[in-house]
This record gives structure tokens, C-alpha cells and sequence, in this order.
């Protein structure tokens, strides 16, 4: 059972532009998935349990048809090239995947220093576009920034949680030969560097944002 309150729009987001990485393409968008998750999983973050996306037609947009494949731990991309092939939608021979998401559960330390898992710890996106490879990593939860969602600091958490996220992000940069840069902002947060961003402090708290959760 979850403990953490999980928002519903991005605390902070890392964008890559992988155009010196890979060429565009699926194959290219399953094989940085790949490569990003088994990092991310070394790291304790991102044990991908499934994938999702929706199905497009250029010119077109969505056709209102989403897949989701379960996939156990490692991604196995010629496996997985196999699978989404099969999975396209009948009616529309000419669909092309989406934006693909990579879920799954991710470790946390609590205040005391106890590891707990939890459900989209952290969501790993890449794009299959034809004209752009690109990737994003994306987190929901406050254990991340210097206060809970209610404004309340929790240096602990902060402490125990921020710097290995820092440390993935880093090596992702490495592993990508690219920087990182931030996502858009949202009510939630938005990124700095390799953390979450101070929001405005006031008598020692962070903004109350429990109304939108």
C-alpha cells in the first residue's frame, strides 16, 4: 500500500534531445528505453514492470487507442519490437507508436533511513518520432524537494532521497552523451539542475499543495 501522496502532474521533469545519440525511429526509442531503464534500475529507481502508448497516424493524431505491454524487469528491445508489431491496431494499418512510457516501482527512504517501494517512483518516457529522437524522466512525489506537499520541510527524506536521484540523472547525461535540461514548470514544481527547485519560503514553510491533490 502506498504511503507517499503522488501528484497529478510532474514535482520536475529532465528533457534529452538524442539527435548525436541515435537516429530517430522505434528501434532507436526501444533501444535508448533500454538502456536508460537498466541504468535507472541499477540506480533503484525504475523497475519497469510495464509499457504504454498511444497509436498515431501522422497528419492525423491519436486514433483514441492506447496499448499497455507488462514486461518483467529488464527490457529486452528485439522482444519488444516483436510485440508492439503484433499489438498494432488492425483498423489502422497506417497507426505509429506514441510517446512511449516505461513504469514500474522504484525505492525510497523514509526519515528513518527504511527502504520502502513505491509504484512511479519515477516515469521514464522516450520518443519514437520519425524525424526526432528524444527522452524525458519525470518525478510525482515530494520526497524529492525540501518540503512535503503540505509545505512542511522534511530534511531527512530530502537528505536520503534527492542526491540519488541527482547521481542517476548525472549518469544518464553521461550514458546519453547529453545534458539535461528542464522540463516545463507545473503547480507542482519545477527543475533545477539535478533537483527540485525552492519554491517561495514563508516562516520557514513551502507552499500548502494538497489542493490539487
Amino acid at each position: 500500500m502506498s504511503i507517499l501522496m503522488r501528484a497529478p502532474e510532474e514535482c520536475a521533469s529532465w528533457e534529452w534531445e538524442l539527435d548525436d545519440f541515435a537516429p530517430p525511429g522505434l528501434d532507436s526509442a526501444l533501444m535508448t528505453a533500454a538502456r536508460m531503464s537498466e541504468l535507472l534500475r541499477g540506480h533503484n529507481l525504475l523497475e519497469p514492470h510495464s509499457l504504454e502508448w498511444m497509436w498515431v497516424v501522422y497528419g492525423v493524431g491519436g486514433i483514441g487507442v492506447t496499448t499497455r505491454l507488462s514486461v518483467m524487469g529488464r527490457l529486452n528491445e528485439a522482444e519488444l519490437a516483436q510485440r508492439i508489431q503484433r499489438s498494432q491496431p488492425s483498423g489502422f494499418p497506417d497507426a505509429r507508436v506514441g510517446a512511449i512510457s516505461v513504469s514500474g516501482r522504484g525505492m525510497w527512504l523514509d526519515a528513518e533511513g527504511e527502504e520502502r517501494r513505491e509504484s512511479d517512483l519515477l516515469v521514464l518516457t522516450v520518443s519514437p518520432d520519425e524525424l526526432h529522437l528524444s527522452a524525458e524522466v519525470a518525478v510525482f512525489h515530494d520526497i524529492w524537494g525540501h518540503f512535503n506537499f503540505k509545505g512542511v520541510p522534511h530534511p531527512d527524506i530530502q537528505e536520503r532521497n534527492a542526491p540519488r536521484l541527482a547521481a542517476a540523472l548525472q549518469a544518464l547525461d553521461a550514458l546519453l552523451g547529453a545534458t539535461a535540461e528542464p522540463g516545463d514548470p507545473t503547480y507542482f514544481g519545477h527543475a533545477e539542475g539535478y533537483g527540485i527547485e525552492m519554491p517561495d519560503v514563508i516562516d520557514g514553510r513551502g507552499p500548502d499543495l494538497t489542493d490539487r491533490l
